[in-house]
């Protein structure tokens, strides 16, 4: 997510630090490398001059230059300005009282858009709401099967009756009102670049629908140029906010920094994956931090609390504190881990560990080791999984040719599995007051080379 510009921002601030005392030419420089940074990025010129202007004159002021850490404060301004022209506080997305709400998704082919609005029905529909998706895209034949099809794989009812987009949405309104409803989402026609006729098609649906809200899918890796598409729905359309698709892919950040600082819109949701539960609110002071490589704990945390099993987890905790953590507790807890995503997504979130940095590139973070390792693990027995100590030459060999590994491989995350017990237990074993001055102090992580300690 947004790592060249990532790096080329960690590059800046880590010159400005090596320096200790700032002088005004020295900022001026910095804001310079910035410069050059977001319009690499592809951020939109009106955009980053009006950004480093802010930039400046705060990092100038008295209390930045006078300060005994003048870099440190020098980011943290840098970060409360990405947080400003991303939209500032978080503006999250809220249903009237209408019944039903409806919600009109707009935007070019190739954005996500019938995609996200499967994101959103299920999303919804986890929340409590009865969600009825319409496919009103009749431009693109395969964008009506699609929608059925993500329909079928949340348990939503699709609807698309007629050859005409108002005549679909006249319907569907009439079909929600009957089966009680509460939120449509409707999927309209899009282009592969905006034209007249693509904007009276979506204006003619628009006052049927008489929509209380209007999302447009905005391509992440479009750069600037999702802030002139969104102008164009603006006038058009009027958009309420967006929702910025593939954040997973190689986003450079032009589409994030430039589309709510041009429209003055929100960007309510980011789709950061391919699977259908891959949707966030968007909260612009986390995505800042994720930029500076600063990580985001809270959005790791909202994440393990929907999808961890909260008892599995007690349970786990509760045998490493007695030292009784099996190869069969490694397996539920690994793919209780697989259930937040890629590894390399879950280390980027990590304060320290910035998804672009050089630290998190050396670690080459491979997903397929949890799939070996759960394949090796389910070639055991129970009485070896319960004690891997029983694990000799000849089991070795059966547990590598029944999971399709080596031998080494098996050694490998067995030697991996004992150290990782030995450190659970040192650690269990100092409490959290352990340490100089009641801090505990964590061994570094086994098996995973280049993770700071």
């Amino acid at each position: 997510m947004f790592d060249s510009l990532s790096d080329r921002l960690n590059t800046v601030f880590r010159k400005l630090r090596a320096r200790g005392k700032l002088h005004p030419k020295q900022v001026d420089l910095a804001l310079e490398d910035i410069r050059l940074a977001l319009l690499e990025a592809d951020v939109a010129l009106v955009v980053v001059d009006d950004f480093l202007t802010r930039v400046r004159r705060r990092a100038l002021s008295d209390e930045v230059m006078r300060s005994l850490t003048p870099a440190q404060q020098v980011v943290k301004v840098v970060r409360g300005e990405l947080t400003e022209t991303l939209g500032g506080e978080h503006r999250p997305f809220t249903l009237t009282g209408a019944n039903p709400v409806v919600i009109m998704m707009a935007g070019l082919q190739g954005s996500g858009k019938t995609t996200q609005c499967a994101k959103l029905a299920r999303l919804l529909k986890e929340k409590g709401k009865q969600p009825l998706l319409v496919a009103a895209d009749l431009q693109r034949p395969a964008a009506v099967e699609q929608l059925f099809t993500l329909g079928s794989e949340i348990g939503v009812p699709v609807v698309s009756d007629g050859r005409d987009a108002t005549k679909v949405a006249k319907s569907a309104l009439k079909q929600a009102s009957r089966e009680g409803r509460n939120v449509v989402i409707v999927d309209t026609a899009g282009r592969l670049h905006v034209d007249p006729d693509m904007m009276k098609e979506a204006r003619r649906v628009r006052d049927v629908l008489r929509p209380h809200h209007v999302l447009m899918a905005c391509d992440a890796m479009t750069g600037q140029d999702a802030a002139v598409q969104a102008q164009a729905f603006m006038r058009e359309v009027d958009v309420t906010g967006f929702v910025l698709t593939k954040l997973d892919g190689d986003s450079r950040g032009g589409a994030a920094l430039s589309i709510t600082h041009i429209t003055g819109r929100p960007i309510y949701f980011a789709g950061v994956g391919e699977r259908l539960k891959d949707i966030e609110p968007f909260h612009p002071d986390r995505m800042a931090s994720r930029i500076l490589g600063m990580g985001d704990v809270l959005t790791l945390i909202e994440k393990a609390e929907q999808e961890l099993d909260q008892e599995k987890a007690r349970d786990a905790a509760e045998k490493m504190a007695r030292a009784q953590f099996t190869l069969e507790d490694f397996l539920s807890q690994m793919r209780e881990v697989k259930k937040l995503g890629p590894l390399q997504d879950i280390l980027a979130m990590l304060p320290g560990v910035p998804g672009a940095g050089a630290q998190l590139k050396d670690l080459q973070v491979d997903d397929g080791e949890l799939v070996r390792a759960e394949a090796i693990i389910c070639s055991m027995t129970p009485e070896e999984r319960r004690n891997p100590a029983i694990i000799g030459g000849r089991r070795r060999l059966r547990i590598a040719r029944g999971s399709g590994t080596s031998t080494a491989q098996v050694n490998s995350l067995l030697k991996q599995f004992a150290q990782a017990r030995r450190m659970m237990k040192s650690v269990m074993a100092m409490g959290f007051g352990g340490g100089k001055g009641g801090r505990m102090r964590l061994p570094k992580l086994p098996g995973i080379p280049g993770l700071p300690g």
